[in-house]
C-alpha cells in the first residue's frame, strides 16, 4: 500500500521548525541537504541561500515529514494558507495530549483537544510556524 508523506515549504526557517518537530516526535533526521550541497559552477547558489534547507526528512512512525526552504528568487510562501492540515493518528490519549501540547505551544488553537462529537479524542491548531495540524486518538 502507498504511504503519504507530507512536505512543507518554509520561508527560511525549515531547520528551526524541524528541530522543534523533532523535540515533540523524537527520532532523527534521515536527510539534510542544504542548497550549497547542490551548487555547481554551472548552477551556483548565492551566498544568501547557501545554508538554507533544500531537503530535510524526519521519520514519524511509518511516514516521513519532509520540508524545504523556498529560495528567495521563487518568492515567499503564504504562511496563512488554509488548504491542508497534517493529520496525526496517536496510539493513546496520552500520546495525543503530548503531541498536541508540544506542537501547539506558541501557536493558535482552533479546537482544544478533547472528546469530539464523532466519538474520537481530537484537537486542531496552527503551530508557531503557521502549519496546521489535527491530532486524533480513536
Amino acid at each position: 500500500m502507498a504511504h503519504i508523506n507530507p512536505h512543507i515549504n518554509f520561508n527560511g526557517n525549515a531547520e528551526e521548525a524541524f528541530n522543534f518537530y523533532k523535540s515533540v516526535f523524537g527520532g532523527a533526521f534521515t536527510n539534510i541537504i542544504r542548497f550549497k550541497d547542490i551548487s555547481t559552477p554551472e548552477h551556483p547558489i548565492p551566498a544568501s541561500e547557501a545554508n538554507k534547507i533544500m531537503n530535510i526528512a524526519l521519520p514519524i512512525g511509518n511516514s516521513v515529514l519532509m520540508a524545504n526552504d523556498v529560495p528567495d528568487f521563487l518568492g515567499r510562501v503564504n504562511e496563512n494558507e488554509n488548504r491542508s492540515k497534517i493529520f496525526v493518528s496517536a496510539e493513546s490519549k496520552k500520546e495525543a495530549d503530548k503531541i498536541y501540547s508540544g506542537l501547539s505551544a506558541g501557536g493558535t488553537v482552533e479546537m482544544p483537544i478533547g472528546d469530539s462529537p464523532w466519538g474520537s479524542y481530537f484537537g486542531m491548531f496552527r503551530d508557531q510556524y503557521g502549519i496546521e495540524w489535527m491530532v486524533e486518538f480513536k
